[in-house]
C-alpha cells in the first residue's frame, strides 16, 4: 500500500513529467529543423522555425500575464481594472491560440522538393514531431487557463470536472480549429484583426467559393474532435489525479 505522501506526491509528479515531455517536443522539432540543414546540407527551413515560435507563442503571453494580473492583485489594483485587464489578457491569448495548433498542418510535407537530398523518413519525423509539440502545447494552454480560472474562482479541483466548464473547453477547440483553417487556407495570422473589417472580408469572400463553406466546416469538426479525443487523453488522467488526491 502507498503512503499518503507518496500518493499526495502524484500530482506534482504528473504535472512535472507532462512540462518535461511537452519542453522536450518543443525542442526536439527545433532540433530536427535545424539539423536538416546541418545535416543534409540543405536550406534551413525557416517558417517552421517561426512556426514553432508562435507555437509557444500563447503560453508565453498566459504565463507572463497571469503573473503579473496576480502582482497587481498583492498591490491592490482596482477590481474593475484587474477585470479589464483579464478580459483583454483573455481575447489576446485565444486569438493567438489556433498558432499552437497550426503546427499540425506541417504534416503535409509541402517543404520537399522533387530534388531534396533530406530523406522522406527523415521528414516525416520531422513534421510529426511539429505536429505533436503544437497538440502539447495547445492542450497545456487549454489545461492552464482551467486550472487558474478555477483556483481563482471556486479553489476547489472538482470543478474542473464541471459540465459548464468543459464545455467551454470544447468550445475553444471548435475556435482553435476553425482559426487553424484559416491560418492555412486563407492565410490569415492574428495580427490581422487590428484590421477587422478587411479580415472579415476575406474570410467572407473565401467562404463564399463553391465548396469552401462545407470544406471549413468538415475540417473544423474533424479537427475539434481530434484536440478533444487528445484532450481526454493527455489532459483528462491529470485532472482525474487532481481530483482523486484532493478528496
Amino acid at each position: 500500500m502507498r503512503s499518503a505522501g507518496t500518493v499526495r506526491d502524484t500530482p506534482s509528479v504528473l504535472l512535472t513529467s507532462t512540462a518535461i515531455a511537452v519542453l522536450g517536443m518543443n525542442v526536439l522539432a527545433v532540433a530536427l529543423v535545424l539539423g536538416r540543414a546541418v545535416l543534409f546540407h540543405t536550406r534551413l527551413y525557416r517558417p517552421m522555425l517561426l512556426n514553432v515560435g508562435l507555437s509557444v507563442a500563447p503560453l508565453v503571453l498566459l504565463t507572463v500575464g497571469t503573473v503579473g494580473i496576480l502582482l497587481l492583485v498583492a498591490v491592490g489594483v482596482a477590481v474593475p481594472v484587474l477585470l479589464v485587464l483579464t478580459v483583454v489578457l483573455a481575447l489576446l491569448w485565444l486569438l493567438l491560440l489556433p498558432n499552437a495548433g497550426y503546427l499540425i498542418t506541417e504534416l503535409n510535407l509541402s517543404h520537399r522538393r522533387d530534388d531534396d537530398p533530406v530523406p522522406e523518413g527523415y521528414d516525416v519525423l520531422l513534421v510529426l514531431c511539429l505536429a505533436m509539440s503544437g497538440v502539447l502545447n495547445t492542450l497545456v494552454n487549454v489545461f492552464l487557463v482551467q486550472l487558474v480560472y478555477v483556483a481563482i474562482r471556486y479553489d476547489d479541483v472538482h470543478r474542473l470536472r464541471g459540465g459548464d466548464l468543459l464545455a467551454v473547453v470544447g468550445l475553444v477547440l471548435v475556435l482553435v480549429s476553425f482559426g487553424i483553417y484559416l491560418g492555412r487556407n486563407v492565410r490569415v495570422n492574428s495580427w490581422d484583426v487590428a484590421r477587422p473589417w478587411r479580415l472579415v472580408g476575406r474570410v467572407v469572400a473565401h467562404l463564399r467559393e463553391p465548396g469552401r463553406a462545407r470544406a471549413a466546416v468538415g475540417f473544423t469538426v474533424v479537427a475539434a474532435a481530434f484536440f478533444a479525443l487528445m484532450y481526454l487523453a493527455v489532459v483528462g488522467p491529470i485532472i482525474d489525479t487532481l481530483v482523486a488526491t484532493s478528496s
